[in-house]
């Protein structure tokens, strides 16, 4: 049935107003409570899930087991039955404010005093559930509501309807299996192996690292490339993209993301509690003379590393968790072609040592063949002919030759474009810098999302990702971009892929290996 079907109606003594969520297994409504005339979320599960009669049960039992908890961040339930017609449903209190997903795309990354400030209170209403032999196994930044729209932001944790309880019998139904978000699911979950409460705090850690560095511990177009991710992969430090952050950050959210559970802390309180004591006493702000933003940052990382506990960083165990946890997954269908996206460039690297029109240094996969053009830009990859005349004139670009590379050999259709430009303004915002690079390079050009602060090359800059298509026959690249304050002209890099082949990994070793040279 369509969803706004049911406005204007009355479900189990409900009147619907209006659709203020939905998802693959349920709608969420405003309406009202005709009996006592207050205003509710009702939210009405996809009728397929009601057709199990032990799905059903335990839906109505471990909703009522929510609704008997009292504490303040977890969303108070009023009722949880079903309806005369078998409709099952979950009317709880409506909150006036976003969610943290609608935050974090507005605002982009958030102050860290309001990261310690609202998973501190996330963890508290996790806890509590599984104090209460709950698990609530989709933790994620749509399920956390803020109420209010100013910065005291009183957390609810919301979603508790698809709980599932500590002692229920793995694949209790078929579509059990489902529940969870790939982006927030722990490798436990994909597993499907044994679960407690520790699967929420890799989920609420991963929604914790979304809050501070503005993007996901992982980002996968496929899937399968995502599962695997969260099976075997590491995430980049949030130091490396948050520069402020201090190095013991990484340390804390490695182990709250850890493969196995048994790595993790044994409570969510733990971990927030030790993010919180990890960047205590920092300065939060950009700053953007380098010389003193490095000195802030060196000096009191030192100091506060000297007096932290061995227990707090990453120990050299977690190779063998990772192989053990990827040992785990075999089954998973096509996973060695699905590596083979991830492992383009070659182990060997070699040095650029830039030119004078573009004072850029760095190393690149050895299969790569730097290629300056002119006084204007330089471009490394495999096919750096075809990229080169690309680039070379972005009004009137012909896309032809690389849109063969894109659908015969994606792998190929890679490389880094660099050049300084004095239209570039690094602290111009996405829109200004969307622009900018719509006039330099081929194509449409669009930017995703919120630009981040970070340094490159010891110099501050923002990381940017996005698009350029072709605007004739749809040829598409992905890229992730970091434009570059400098003294003279900024600098502009772009790491650019076939759509769903950016690999996360070589991007940060080519921006990490990035000196400038004095012009």
């Amino acid at each position: 049935m369509n969803e706004r079907a049911l406005i204007g109606q009355e479900v189990a003594g409900y009147y619907v107003e209006d659709v203020i969520g939905k998802g693959g297994m349920a709608v969420v409504y405003l309406a009202v409570d005709s009996r006592l005339n207050r205003r509710v979320a009702l939210k009405i599960l996809n009728p397929l899930l009601g057709e199990d009669d032990r799905f059903r049960q335990r839906f109505v039992l471990e909703s009522r087991t929510v609704a008997s908890m009292d504490h303040p961040n977890i969303i108070p339930i009023y009722e949880a039955d079903s309806a005369a017609d078998g409709t099952l449903y979950i009317a709880m209190r409506y909150v006036d404010g976003p969610d943290l997903r609608r935050l974090f795309y507005d605002r982009g990354p958030m102050p860290i005093s309001q990261v310690n400030r609202i998973f501190a209170q996330v963890a508290a209403a996790l806890d509590t559930a599984h104090a209460h032999d709950l698990i609530h196994r989709d933790v994620k930044p749509a399920n956390i509501l803020i109420a209010g729209h100013t910065e005291g932001d009183h957390a609810y944790l919301t979603d508790f309807g698809i709980t599932k309880h500590r002692t229920s019998i793995s694949g209790l139904t078929q579509t059990d299996q489902f529940i969870g978000t790939p982006r927030y699911m722990s490798p436990e979950q994909i597993n499907k192996e044994h679960i407690d409460g520790r699967c929420d705090q890799y989920g609420l850690a991963c929604v914790v690292y979304e809050a501070l560095a503005g993007r996901l511990p992982f980002q996968r177009d496929n899937e399968i490339a995502l599962l695997w991710a969260h099976l075997a992969e590491s995430p980049t430090p949030l130091s490396t993209l948050r520069p402020e952050l201090p190095l013991e950050v990484d340390g804390v959210m490695a182990r709250a993301l850890a493969k196995s559970p048994e790595q993790r802390y044994d409570t969510c309180t733990q971990f927030v509690t030790e993010l919180r004591d990890a960047i205590s006493g920092q300065s939060y702000q950009l700053v953007r003379d380098t010389g003193a933003g490095r000195g802030a940052r060196e000096g009191k990382g030192r100091g506060t590393r000297e007096g932290t506990e061995e227990k707090k960083r990453p120990g050299p165990g977690g190779r063998g968790i990772l192989i053990g946890a990827a040992a785990a997954i075999v089954a998973i269908i096509a996973l060695v072609g699905v590596l083979a996206t991830f492992l383009r460039g070659g182990e060997d690297w070699v040095p650029y040592a830039g030119s004078a029109a573009v004072p850029i240094s760095f190393e690149h996969p050895g299969g790569w063949t730097p290629r300056p053009h002119a006084d204007v830009f330089m471009v490394a990859s495999p096919k750096a002919g075809e990229f080169d005349a690309l680039f070379a004139t972005p009004v009137t670009a012909d896309w032809a030759a690389v849109n063969e590379i894109i659908k015969n050999t994606p792998e190929e259709a890679t490389g880094l474009y660099a050049q300084t430009l004095d239209t570039l303004d690094p602290r111009g915002g996405a829109q200004q810098l969307q622009e900018t690079l719509q006039s330099s390079l081929p194509g449409t050009v669009n930017v995703y999302a919120e630009v981040v602060q970070v340094l490159v090359g010891g110099r501050p800059a923002v990381r940017l990702e996005g698009s350029i298509t072709d605007p004739q026959r749809g040829g598409k690249l992905e890229f992730l971009g970091w434009a570059v304050e400098r003294p003279d002209e900024p600098a502009l890099m772009i790491y650019f892929c076939a759509p769903g082949r950016c690999d996360d990994g070589l991007a940060n070793r080519l921006v990490r290996s990035v000196s400038f040279q004095v012009s």
